[in-house]
């Protein structure tokens, strides 16, 4: 292919310039190689430097390694786990509902536990009021036959008659309580005599007028008794 001609103004032909293009690539060019060496000359440096730094010791490095896993567990508690899932809807509705349940449960068995107690009280106070209206008929008893005559077949029935009755006092829970030669006992005795009596010390129940009783750890009647100044 002829190779293209130019004129000039002053009517002459003349061919391009290639060597001028070629110094302008070449220019190029080693200002492209001088940065790829100046950026190889800086990393040889970085290189030297680090080479000449103090060598880092292994429990350095195990210091350093636990730092950075405490620094990523704290991170990890703060921001609640990693692998933390929200929880499902149904998940939380059943969490909800069995909660709902054992407060309903624990609630039901305070109130069982309460009602039971109540219904022992209110037993053992209609127990009270009961064996309270007997006694004077156990007194009535133990009057007629002291001074009755023991061979007398009438007075064996009512014998037999008191001591059934005894028994079946004595089967709920019902028990006399101690008195002659008992220290006086606010508690468990009604002191309605006093004697000054020398032989027994002071505070000492010398007679007994009146039986008391207890039902289980109630007191249901005191006894009536003279005590010793």
């Amino acid at each position: 292919m002829a190779e293209e001609e130019f004129k000039q103004p002053g009517g002459e032909n003349t061919a391009p310039e290639p060597e001028k293009e070629k110094t302008e690539t070449d220019q190029k060019a080693d200002a492209a190689a001088g940065t790829e060496e100046a950026k190889a000359s800086e990393a040889q440096k970085e290189a030297d430097g680090a080479a000449e730094e103090e060598p880092v010791t292994e429990e350095e490095k195990a210091s350093a390694v636990d730092a950075d896993f405490r620094s990523v567990e704290g991170e990890g508690k703060s921001s609640g786990g990693f692998f933390k899932k929200k929880k499902d809807k149904k998940d939380e509705k059943i969490e909800e509902l069995t909660d709902r349940v054992q407060r309903q449960m624990a609630e039901f068995e305070n109130f069982r536990k309460r009602t039971e107690k109540e219904k022992a009280a209110m037993f053992d106070m209609g127990a009270t009021d009961v064996i309270e209206k007997i006694l004077p008929v156990v007194d009535n008893f133990e009057r007629g036959l002291a001074g009755a005559d023991a061979s007398d077949p009438f007075v064996e029935g009512m014998n037999k008659v008191y001591k059934q009755l005894e028994t079946i006092l004595a089967d709920l829970g019902v028990t006399a309580i101690e008195a002659e030669g008992k220290e006086f006992d606010p508690n468990l005795h009604n002191a309605v005599m006093h004697e000054e009596n020398p032989d027994v010390g002071e505070g000492i129940i010398t007679q007994e007028l009146q039986k008391g009783y207890k039902y289980k750890d109630t007191v249901v009647r005191h006894s009536m008794v003279k005590v010793a100044n």
